[in-house]
């Protein structure tokens, strides 16, 4: 039995118009790879929001219905302790695609997120603390798979849920979370450390992370099939390839890396601030071009030190210079008062230890107030709607052309035809 492992497409990401089709572009060539396997696992983060456009579901359709069209390669579901849908169970006759929710597909309770509604569409199984296990010429491969959750639940989630392996089987254990110490971020801690992982799994598959990377504890394999998309523009990021896996499944496990051939290269360089900056810029973009590209590639440029400037007309004239060449980004690392203020207000956020939404929730209250905004209206109302993509009545709250979230919720009732009987 051979699987194809893929992860993190971040469906809709575009960080400029230039890279609004990179996203598809390349999770279509992964995907055309995929299906030489008999199975594809899915590890989250399909979509790059949680609310995604009407144009990014019709592009992203496009790709995920491949599966579909191919014939079944003889594999079998054997067991399974989700109730399969009816949906799903035609799924099954074809090349079989089970996937797990990653954390930009993430809903509150009750809510629908992304991934099951490709679910209820017929294109893939959704896990979510749940198994199935194939069989395919006497080799019985299981699948066990917990999707994405807030980092603070993580560890006592995925204690209860207790996944066990399956006897005469090879089994897979499918994460997207951040462990420590592979994965960390000061903004939201993981709970989840290597030694909380269940033992007894042949493989631990953990999306999340973009950049692919495998070791070994104790026996079990831990795997990290990174994103098939540049989306962080971090150093990391530019040091390896994109790609997907294969696992070959016969006496033993084979894992092959193959990486994607189209995707558009990233370079990521250190500037220290100098007389002659522009000039080395310039010159390290000269370099780069030097060699033959697909696409233009993506160059970001961290500058830094303090004492000489060079002025944001200066960087966006040699964004000119090279446009249509490349996608220059500068991000700039200069000492100042009020860069030391914010990183001591996040650092404090930081040693808070509270979630991400928290922190942004705060990040956002504090940003109103010294924008001097009145606080007549509740912030955590108004930062759940930006979350939800409710930017326009956002903005009337703002600029108090809408004083109240009461009258946007009668005036949402009164459209849907729904008689408001609250008179309080």
């Amino acid at each position: 039995m051979k699987i194809a492992i893929l992860s993190d497409f971040h469906f809709g990401f575009s960080y400029s118009p230039e890279l609004e089709d990179d996203s598809f572009e390349n999770a279509d060539e992964a995907m055309e790879k995929a299906l030489k396997a008999d199975l594809i696992l899915i590890l989250g983060d399909i979509f790059d929001s949680r609310l995604p456009k009407t144009q990014t579901w019709a592009k992203a359709m496009k790709i995920l219905v491949k599966p579909l069209l191919e014939e079944s390669r003889g594999v079998k579901l054997i067991s399974s302790t989700k109730e399969m849908k009816r949906v799903s169970k035609r799924t099954l006759e074809h090349l079989p695609v089970i996937a797990i929710h990653g954390t930009h597909e993430r809903r509150g309770k009750g809510e629908l997120n992304a991934v099951e509604v490709l679910e209820n569409a017929g294109l893939l199984i959704h896990l979510h603390c749940q198994t199935v296990a194939f069989e395919k010429d006497g080799v019985k491969v299981a699948i066990h798979g917990m999707s994405g959750v807030p980092e603070r639940f993580a560890k006592d989630l995925l204690k209860q849920w207790n996944p066990q392996p399956l006897k005469d089987c090879f089994n897979i254990l499918l994460l997207h979370q951040s462990i420590e110490p592979y994965v960390y971020s000061p903004l939201e801690p993981p709970s989840i450390s290597v030694s909380d992982l269940p033992k007894g799994f042949d493989l631990i598959i953990d999306g999340h992370i973009h950049q692919h990377n495998q070791d070994k504890l104790d026996g079990t394999i831990l795997l990290f099939p990174g994103s098939t998309l540049v989306t962080q523009f971090e150093k990391a990021e530019s040091e390896v390839e994109k790609g997907i896996y294969f696992i070959d499944f016969e006496e033993k496990m084979k894992i092959e890396f193959v990486p994607l051939e189209k995707s558009r290269k990233f370079f990521y360089e250190e500037i220290q601030l100098s007389e002659k900056t522009k000039e080395e810029i310039e010159r390290k973009i000269e370099e780069i071009l030097g060699q033959n590209f697909a696409k233009p590639p993506i160059i970001r440029f961290r500058i830094y030190g303090k004492g000489i400037e060079i002025s944001d007309q200066e960087l966006r004239n040699i964004e000119k210079k090279f446009n249509g060449r490349a996608i220059i980004i500068f991000a700039k690392d200069f000492e100042s008062p009020e860069i030391t203020k914010k990183t001591e207000f996040l650092r404090a956020l930081r040693e808070q230890k509270i979630s991400i939404e928290d922190m942004g929730m705060e990040i956002f209250r504090k940003n109103l107030e010294e924008l001097g905004f009145s606080s007549s209206f509740d912030f955590e109302h108004v930062f759940r709607m930006l979350s939800e993509g409710e930017i326009e009545k956002t903005l009337k709250i703002l600029l108090e052309e809408q004083k109240t979230l009461e009258k946007i919720l009668k005036k949402s009732l009164k459209d849907f035809g729904v008689k408001d009987d609250n008179k309080s």
